[in-house]
């Protein structure tokens, strides 16, 4: 089963990040074997770091051998509907940080999978507490 990789490792390897562009990679080489996925909200998130030009998103996620063609299930939305639900619960009460919705859905999507590649774990953690994490 697949790894899902989270937008900051794509970003961390494509701009050679002086901090984390290493170890961001050598975690998705440790995770190869296994696959490793991108969320479509992920694949949405990298535009910008293309220009928007989806040949050459493709291309990069192609060479680093990151599939991103895949569908959202009715599954995932249930469980991004409970989470997101869970999370501004917690919010309100003071009991967790303020995270965006695309945290929500990339969790959402990882559930689904082996668990997710990170270097934000605490992003993820309150709301998915039993989500296999892994970071740099």
């Amino acid at each position: 089963m697949s790894w899902v990789v989270d937008t900051c490792l794509l970003i961390d390897v494509l701009e050679d990040d002086l901090a984390f562009g290493e170890s961001s990679a050598r975690l998705l080489d440790n995770a190869a074997t296994d696959g490793l996925i991108v969320c479509p909200v992920s694949y949405a998130e990298l535009a910008p770091a293309f220009a928007g030009d989806l040949h050459r998103q493709n291309e990069f996620l192609d060479a680093i051998g990151v599939a991103y063609a895949l569908a959202w299930t009715w599954t995932e939305t249930q469980r991004a509907h409970r989470a997101w639900f869970n999370h501004v619960s917690l919010r309100r009460r003071g009991k967790t940080i303020k995270s965006p919705i695309a945290d929500i859905l990339i969790g959402a999507f990882a559930q689904s999978h082996q668990g997710l590649l990170t270097r934000n774990p605490d992003d993820f953690r309150d709301v998915f507490p039993k989500l296999a994490v892994r970071v740099p």
